[in-house]
């Protein structure tokens, strides 16, 4: 019964897909949770003291974070409940990301080990954060930023703008289809990321530098090990 094979095939790929999706999502979370209580919550704790009155605590990742009165009223409580929330939470992003990355891979039915996967891994970090950062760097506590909807927008706009544009300029043979590429990337920064009216932030200018590069880092580090993890599992289970 081909239909039959052909369902069976098809059901047992997307297990397989789902299943390294799975084990790299939850490893690459728990590495970035480790790496924000070193980098980047003691910036966070740093800045909120700088605050009038002190304020609640933000996210630690490159999503645009909510101004002033955008917060919801429940946040967790300091100490174990808000590193296990914020475990949670990031182990959840880390799926969806990695879902979202083997899905790209899959339709571009490339060969995957822990080397091409270290490089898919790349430009994830280039689609979700680099790009998206140079028009709206992560914020410490007490930053004024602009309405958080704009921003989101941006934020969505430039991703998908930097996946498109990088698609067409690496997977292109055709010249006029790489300057296409090129005018996609710089489109939303042309354009220019929603600001503040009134600039302006409660912590120095140093630890806003200091918050910056930690997040850059530890973003990098979970972009290029949940590629390299994708890879390494993905090669694992089909060879």
């Amino acid at each position: 019964m081909p239909l039959a094979g052909e369902w069976l095939k098809n059901t047992t790929a997307f297990k397989t897909i789902m299943m390294v999706a799975a084990f790299a999502g939850v490893l690459a979370g728990l590495l970035l949770t480790l790496m924000q209580q070193i980098e980047v919550v003691p910036l966070i704790l740093a800045a909120e003291a700088y605050e009038q009155p002190a304020g609640l605590p933000q996210p630690a990742g490159g999503v645009p974070a909510a101004s002033d009165g955008e917060l919801g009223s429940w946040q967790p409580d300091p100490g174990w409940p808000r590193h296990v929330f914020t475990a949670a939470a990031n182990i959840v992003v880390a799926l969806g990301f990695s879902l979202v990355m083997i899905a790209a891979i899959t339709l571009r039915g490339a060969a995957l080990d822990w080397r091409r996967g270290v490089m898919w891994g790349l430009a994830g970090y280039a689609v979700f954060f680099a790009a998206p950062s140079f028009g709206l760097p992560p914020e410490v506590p007490g930053t004024q930023a602009a309405h958080l909807l704009p921003r989101q927008l941006w934020w969505a706009a430039t991703s998908l703008a930097t996946a498109l544009g990088l698609a067409m300029i690496v997977f292109s043979r055709q010249r006029a289809i790489n300057i296409l590429g090129g005018l996609v990337l710089l489109g939303p920064h042309l354009i220019g990321a929603p600001q503040p009216d009134v600039p302006g932030a409660a912590a120095p200018a140093e630890l806003a530098r200091a918050f910056i590069a930690a997040t850059a880092i530890t973003n990098a580090v979970f972009w290029l090990t949940l590629g390299g993890l994708l890879g390494y599992f993905h090669h694992k289970v089909t060879t």
